[in-house]
C-alpha cells in the first residue's frame, strides 16, 4: 500500500473480516483504502450512500485499490434505527435506478424466494435438519412460497445491522459494507430492519416515513424472509462452530414460527 501513496503516508489496518481494509494518514489528510472493492462502489459514492470515492487504482497483479474520504462518524445504536433518515436513505437505495442498472451490468440476476429456499436446503447439515424447529420452518417456507412472489425487484443491501450505518459529525448518514448486495424483493431488507429494531406497533409509522403502507402482503412476505434469513444465520454459526450464537438464532426462530402451519 505504501508505494501507492508515498512514504509520508502512515498506513494501518482498518480491521474487518477480510483484512483488506486500511487507514492512511498524512498531515491531517485521512483516507480509507480497500483492496478489490466492487465496481458498485463508484455508483454508491455518486449517490451519496457511502463516503466519497477519491480514486481507484489497478495494481500490476490485477488487484484494485479504492480510496475513500475518511469521515469522523459513529455507528448507529439499535435505538437509532427509528430515525427518519434511516427510512429515507433505505427508500433512496430501493428506488435508485442507477444502483439497479449497475448491479445488472455486473451480472447479478434477481433473487427469487425459490433461490433462497434452495440455498437453505443445499446448506442444511443433518444435525440441524433433525431439529423440530428447523423442520417446521422449512415446512412453512415450502408451503408459503407460492404466496410471497413480488415482481418489483430492487437493490437490497441484505445486512442492515446497525453497525453498518454511519452517522457523521455533520449528521450525514451512510450505509457501508455492500459485499452482499442482491437484486430482490425489498421485503428482504425491510424484514431485517423492522423485526430486529422497530417495535411492531411502530411498523406502520416507520413504513410511512419510508414511503409505503403496511399491507397484509408485505407483512406476509417479510415474515417469510425473516424466517429464511434466521435459518441462514443458524447455518452460518453452525458451520463456524459458534454454538452460543447458533442457539440464540434457534430460539429466535422458534418465536417467529406461526402457531398454525
Amino acid at each position: 500500500m505504501e508505494h501507492l501513496l508515498g512514504d509520508e503516508w502512515k498506513i494501518s489496518p482498518a480491521g474487518g473480516l477480510t483484512g483488506d481494509a486500511y487507514f492512511a494518514q498524512n498531515d491531517g489528510k485521512k483516507l480509507f483504502l480497500k483492496r478489490n472493492s466492487s465496481p458498485f462502489l463508484a455508483v454508491l459514492s455518486a449517490e451519496g450512500i457511502v463516503p466519497k470515492l477519491v480514486w481507484t487504482k489497478r495494481l500490476e497483479n490485477g488487484d484494485v485499490i479504492t480510496a475513500q474520504h475518511w469521515i469522523s462518524a459513529r455507528e448507529l445504536k439499535p435505538n437509532d434505527m427509528n430515525m427518519e433518515s434511516v427510512a429515507q436513505l433505505l427508500h433512496k437505495i430501493h428506488h435508485s435506478k442507477e444502483l439497479l442498472d449497475m448491479l445488472t451490468r455486473l451480472g447479478k440476476e434477481p433473487v427469487e424466494p425459490s433461490n433462497i429456499l434452495e440455498d437453505i436446503r443445499n446448506g442444511m447439515a443433518l444435525e440441524l435438519l433433525s431439529l423440530e424447529v428447523i423442520q417446521k420452518s422449512l415446512d412453512f417456507l415450502t408451503k408459503e412460497i407460492v404466496n410471497v412472489h413480488f415482481k418489483d425487484k430492487v437493490v437490497c443491501h441484505c445486512d442492515l445491522n446497525h453497525n453498518n450505518w454511519l452517522l457523521s459529525d455533520n449528521q450525514e448518514l451512510f450505509l457501508i459494507d455492500w459485499d452482499g448486495a442482491v437484486i430482490a424483493d425489498p421485503a428482504i431488507d425491510l424484514c431485517m430492519l423492522l423485526y430486529w429494531y422497530i417495535p411492531e406497533n411502530n411498523w406502520s409509522d416507520w413504513l410511512s416515513t419510508y414511503g409505503i403502507t403496511l399491507t397484509d402482503s408485505l407483512r406476509h412476505r417479510m415474515h417469510w424472509y425473516v424466517i429464511a434469513q434466521t435459518i441462514l444465520s443458524v447455518q452460518w454459526y453452525h458451520h463456524k462452530n459458534i454454538d452460543k450464537e447458533k442457539q440464540n438464532w434457534l430460539n429466535y426462530l422458534d418465536r417467529l414460527l406461526p402457531i398454525e402451519l
